[in-house]
């Protein structure tokens, strides 16, 4: 499994990649393959805000159905529309075309609680 060290990782295995004051946030490549294959992505409303912890959206597989969550607080300020038509990069490149929003954080802080990646590779350890 893919693990980029320039990215922040949570529990419920969503990535963050921070750029200034601004987030990118996608699912591991842990979390697309525990889902299988992606057939829909449900996106919030640009402009919409959420607290760190807030369901962001979805993923639809053809096993399931899983909450995206946010890492972080702040306003959405970009949406990945390709997912409309192609939903599966989020299998085939979940942390370069398979990204879901773009986040202004509100809080920066927040960041502090996140993973690196040697402890969220020691929680996928733990989890197998």
């Amino acid at each position: 499994m893919k693990l980029p060290q320039n990215l922040l990782f949570t529990k419920d295995h969503e990535w963050i990649r921070v750029e200034g004051n601004l987030a990118t946030v996608g699912i591991t490549d842990h979390a697309q393959e525990q889902l299988g294959a992606i057939v829909y992505v449900e996106l919030p409303e640009e402009d919409e805000e959420f607290e760190q912890g807030d369901v962001l959206g979805a993923v639809e597989s053809t096993k399931a159905t899983a909450d995206v969550f946010s890492p972080v607080s702040g306003k959405v300020v970009e949406l990945n529309e390709e997912l409309n038509d192609n939903p599966g990069a989020v299998n085939s490149s979940p942390y370069e075309e398979g990204w879901l929003v773009k986040i202004e954080l509100s809080n920066p802080e927040e960041l502090e609680e996140l993973l690196n990646p040697d402890d969220y590779q020691k929680l996928i350890d733990e989890e197998a």
